[in-house]
């Protein structure tokens, strides 16, 4: 049943240098929320405390994101490559040609879901196929959806659209609803939506039963009554992993709500929330990054977010978050120019009959 939600009037984008702005704070907001959650992840709130206080910045030495950093700007090239065209064969082939077919290394923080779709299509399985495994409800999708947003500004349901065909390669049921929810929520705020209308559009691209929008309601209903409110009702007590799409996603959204969008703020919230914290931290650094714009970001925060180092994804070694963001916001400028063979998108768009993708 599709959600009873009316999908709210979104404003128009704002002029290219706005927007711009807007993309580079959900983008660079992301990838800030990534690193200042990462050492909270898995972690109690009582346990953060017990380490470092409330935290309040970084408590790494070097801080750096994970891979929902580099799994977001995974989605940003495949975006900025084929745009509205973008189809499960376009996906299947740069995970074939960037992650399954490559050697391997280390895949340092790769979560479940990503660990099952490269079983799945190593053993010659295509999507949709590839997103039945154990995990595909998890938030990977949701991690790496804010690029769909923000390349469909002030357009959530195109934004859902991508972001359930992206995912279509590694996730079903709730972990689409999640991608779906977190790029529509993006889109939304993109345009300057309010957090209330940036909530109600999530909330208007996910089936009303589904577990994703009933969390979603509960957070929005509680954010302003505190963290330890927000967490008690979404969270689902005594389950081992905290990567379930759902409750990761509510998290995120009640972080972002709580905050009235502020990105300090929201930020904060949801990394001292712990659980799943790089992920929400990255979701609700997006949605209020693309509410405020790259300026709300504090200076050193900013600073300290460079190139990705393709610790988890080699392929995407020396890509920053800022230039995906001015890729997804730039107007074409001609015709396609020719394939590069050094491209890895290129090498994906030519390699499709090797992988029996139809």
């Amino acid at each position: 049943m599709a959600s009873t939600v009316c999908s709210p009037p979104v404003p128009a984008p704002d002029d290219a240098a706005g927007l711009r702005a807007r993309a580079r704070g959900a983008l660079l907001g992301l990838a800030v929320g990534d690193a200042l959650g990462a050492p909270a992840e898995n972690l109690k709130p009582s346990e953060i405390r017990a380490r470092w206080g409330r935290i309040t910045g970084f408590v790494a030495e070097t801080p750096c994101g994970t891979d929902d950093t580099e799994y977001t700007i995974f989605s940003g090239l495949l975006l900025a490559r084929h745009g509205s065209a973008l189809t499960p064969a376009h996906v299947e082939a740069a995970w074939h040609e960037w992650i399954a077919d490559r050697e391997e290394g280390p895949f340092r923080g790769a979560g479940f879901s990503e660990r099952g779709t490269l079983e799945n299509l190593r053993r010659g399985l295509a999507a949709p196929i590839s997103a039945q495994h154990r995990h595909a409800w998890s938030d990977g999708l949701a991690m790496r959806a804010a690029p769909a947003g923000v390349f469909a500004a002030g357009r959530p349901a195109e934004a859902a659209r991508l972001a359930a065909v992206d995912g279509s390669v590694s996730h079903e049921g709730e972990g689409i609803h999640g991608g779906r929810a977190v790029a529509a929520g993006v889109a939304a705020a993109m345009a300057g939506a309010s957090p209330v209308v940036v909530v109600a559009s999530a909330l208007a691209v996910v089936p009303d039963d589904s577990w994703t929008a009933r969390c979603l309601r509960r957070a929005a209903a509680v954010a302003h009554r505190g963290e330890r409110a927000l967490r008690s009702a979404v969270v689902v007590g005594g389950y081992p992993w905290t990567d379930l799409a759902p409750e990761a996603v509510a998290l995120a959204f009640g972080a972002y709500a709580a905050a009235d969008g502020d990105f300090v703020q929201a930020v904060l919230t949801a990394v001292n929330m712990g659980r799943d914290a790089d992920t929400t931290a990255a979701v609700a650094g997006a949605l209020a990054g693309a509410t405020c714009g790259v300026s709300a970001i504090p200076a050193q925060w900013a600073a300290a977010i460079g190139p990705a180092r393709g610790r988890c994804l080699p392929a995407m070694a020396g890509h920053h978050v800022l230039d995906i963001a001015d890729l997804l916001t730039s107007p074409p400028t001609g015709p396609e120019p020719p394939d590069d063979p050094t491209d890895p998108l290129d090498r994906a768009d030519d390699n499709h009959d090797n992988h029996d993708i139809p």
